[in-house]
């Protein structure tokens, strides 16, 4: 099947993947007055005297808003909301099929910082959640901080931290797999933009205490010139200053970890690394490296974003569940107890007699999975104290 002369086909018979179904019916006088005026007045009262029953009275409670400016969108780069739309419209579709989230799509017309946060704050209070979606780096990390500042709801990058929690439950299990620790393993990152450097965060988090990130200049080390976020990653990885490119990193690491451009790793860095060397070259559509030269070359587990090789790192696996736990207690925030618990709540669901060079993860249609992460973050969220329920 060609897959884009496919969905271009659909897309115009579908001519939107999401609609909106009315919950009551409305076909008397008496659902009429119940469902808008004049009984409808009452909850707007009680909401009045107390905000907090909009989660009990209206849809809130289950409603998470998918937000972009549409600066970088899939691998397409900045092209705009409008044609941002068509993937904001199917990540509300993943919501609702794999963790029954009501999600909405909002494309914002700005690539203004100021605007873009004051705008989704002032929307806030209609949504359970938000997930921010493909909003270009360093940008997306100021509009998340800020709004996670102002909102007493959850506030999530999905390209930051959803990733960085699916390559965490994949490496908690190849570690398992290959017989290493976490805290021993050398980990090289390759990509320095908002994937890469969550992704560094959250591991350093779950455990990884030798990192180096490295970007198109080389190894990020303290000193050197580069965006704030960056310059706060070099202060925390790298601890011995190590210089040079991305081939120099690679010596002697245990895991290679890649969210930058197609075929910038070869067999030669691959057979640099340490025995047992775990491969994640993630670049989509095309990886770092194809898996099979990585394995040709002596990787022992290698995993990609691309669901036709073995362990698929996937998004999917996590922010259905990951929002499905947070708003069934309420949640104000996703903190880092939440995402590690996602993290270990995937590595578990892949039973230890299982586990193996192609089986690091469970599949994205593993029913288990929603429900696992959701119950995990949900416990995370009541014992860090941002659940209100």
């Amino acid at each position: 099947m060609n897959y884009m002369e496919e969905a271009l086909r659909l897309h115009g018979e579908w001519q939107g993947k999401i609609e909106v179904i009315s919950r009551v019916k409305v076909e008397t006088k008496d659902d009429l007055s119940l469902a808008y005026t004049p009984g409808v007045a009452q909850p707007c009262l009680e909401i009045q005297k107390d905000p907090d029953l909009s989660f009990s009275l209206t849809r809130r409670h289950n409603l998470v808003a998918v937000i972009t400016d549409g600066t970088a969108v899939l691998g397409l780069g900045d092209i705009g909301p409008e044609a941002g739309m068509p993937v904001m419209e199917g990540k509300c579709a993943l919501f609702k099929a794999f963790a029954d989230v009501d999600a909405f799509p909002l494309c914002i017309k700005s690539k203004d910082v100021d605007e873009l946060v004051r705008t989704i704050y002032l929307l806030s209070g209609s949504f359970g959640g938000i997930n921010l979606e493909d909003i270009a780096a360093p940008r997306c990390f100021e509009v998340e901080r800020r709004l996670k500042e102002l909102c007493d709801i959850p506030v999530f990058h999905d390209d930051q931290h959803g990733t960085a929690i699916a390559v965490g439950a994949a490496l908690i299990n190849a570690l398992r797999v290959v017989g290493k620790e976490i805290g021993q393993a050398k980990v090289v990152i390759n990509g320095a933009g908002s994937a890469g450097i969550a992704i560094g965060k959250h591991l350093l988090n779950l455990g990884v205490q030798h990192l180096k990130m490295v970007d198109r200049n080389g190894i990020l080390c303290a000193g050197v010139e580069m965006n704030p976020v960056q310059a706060e990653m070099a202060e925390i990885t790298n601890p011995e200053h190590f210089s040079g490119l991305l081939a120099d990193a690679l010596v002697g690491a245990d895991v290679f970890i890649g969210v930058s451009a197609p075929h910038i790793v070869t067999k030669d860095m691959i057979r640099s690394m340490a025995p047992q060397a775990i491969v994640f070259p993630m670049a989509n559509p095309v990886p770092e490296i194809e898996p099979e030269d990585a394995l040709e070359a002596g990787a022992a587990i290698v995993g990609t974003g691309r669901s036709d090789h073995p362990n698929q790192i996937n998004n999917v696996l996590v922010f259905p569940g990951l929002f499905r736990g947070a708003l069934d207690v309420r949640a104000r925030d996703i903190n880092e107890e939440m995402k590690q618990a996602a993290s270990y709540a995937l590595a578990d669901l892949v039973p230890a007699e299982e586990l193996s060079n192609t089986y690091i993860l469970p599949a994205a249609f593993d029913k288990r999975v929603g429900p696992a992460v959701a119950q995990a973050v949900a416990k995370a969220a009541r014992e860090s104290g941002v659940a209100r329920l």
